[in-house]
């Protein structure tokens, strides 16, 4: 399994929305508000690289409001 976790910038007064969203999808095991350079952290993992990729490109990026997304994935040893 790769772990990734998903900083993302919204437009002002949609955080609540767009993280019931995340909640519905199958490889987002938390999410939660941030205060500082980005709005929120989504935790997901997925059976690889390729597959979070996909969930970030299609899924996280195409939610309406959603404005800039950064990803950092766990590096394993």
């Amino acid at each position: 399994m790769t772990d990734a976790y998903v900083m993302l910038n919204c437009e002002l007064g949609a955080e609540e929305g767009i993280i019931e969203q995340l909640r519905e999808l199958e490889q987002v095991m938390d999410v939660f508000e941030t205060i500082g350079t980005h709005d929120m952290m989504v935790k997901l993992q997925a059976d690889n690289f390729e597959k979070i990729r996909e969930i970030v490109s299609w899924n996280i990026q195409k939610l309406a409001k959603v404005r800039s997304t950064a990803t950092l994935i766990k590096k394993d040893n």
